[in-house]
């Protein structure tokens, strides 16, 4: 990557991370590229290649007489990462607002792939289950094995379009809550029972029954999940305070 393009990634984070904070609000006229190169000390053109990944975004659009800035709500998946990131603890609206548009995707990719499995790919997932029923007991030895439960599930039920909106919602999520080590506290009986419902909708083909599993797990993940970051959010203003 050339020294421009570095310059030019680093101006576009930052001015990102400003109209996500909202120092700049949605109609604003954004500032010039003149007026930027002269802020970042950067060239003409590694401020308007910088812009140009911003209008990607969707986060401003240039028009006659300058770029203005859009609504976040008109920006692309790809700010969700960024919006994670912004603050020392993800916002828990947006937070459980991915779970439960994660949890209708994946009840839906299940529900399909039961339904569509052939002989062959239903014994192959009850082998997964198996694998998953003897590491119940380890969260940490479960996630690859849930990933490649879940990635058949979707081979299955071969929905390309489910398929890329649920990788870019994982690439962002999971990476930030990676980074904060959130560990959601799931019961092993939650865990024990999602992984019993699972095979029995194997054994009848039932797509329905896998799908509602996978509903009520990820009802009983959002309130863990809101704990875990309630959690943490308490002890990050008591060690403050204690230090202050």
């Amino acid at each position: 990557m050339s020294s421009n393009n570095t310059i030019s990634h680093e101006i576009a984070d930052i001015l990102r991370d400003e109209i996500l904070r909202q120092r700049y609000r949605s109609g604003d006229r954004f500032p010039s590229e003149r007026d930027l190169s002269t802020r970042f000390d950067a060239s003409r053109g590694a401020v308007r290649e910088a812009l140009s990944q911003l209008e990607q975004l969707g986060l401003i659009r240039t028009q006659p007489g300058g770029a203005r800035v859009q609504s976040v709500n008109s920006a692309s998946l790809a700010v969700l990462g960024p919006l994670l990131a912004l603050d020392d603890h993800p916002d828990p609206l947006l937070v459980d607002q991915f779970l439960q548009t994660f949890s209708v995707l994946t009840s839906m990719t299940v529900k399909n792939a039961v339904n569509a499995a052939s002989p062959e790919q239903l014994t192959q997932l009850k082998q997964l289950l198996v694998e998953l029923a003897n590491h119940s007991d380890d969260i940490e030895a479960m996630q690859p094995r849930w990933r490649e439960f879940l990635e058949a599930m979707s081979t299955i039920a071969d929905n390309l379009v489910v398929r890329l909106i649920s990788n870019d919602l994982k690439a962002q999520f999971v990476d930030q809550m990676m980074k904060r080590g959130f560990q959601p506290d799931l019961k092993k009986g939650s865990i024990d029972r999602l992984l019993t419902t699972l095979g029995v909708s194997l054994s009848k083909r039932d797509g329905e029954l896998a799908s509602k599993a996978m509903q009520n797990h990820f009802e009983e993940l959002r309130v863990a999940v809101g704990k875990a970051i309630r959690f943490k959010a308490d002890r990050h203003r008591s060690e403050q305070f204690s230090v202050a």
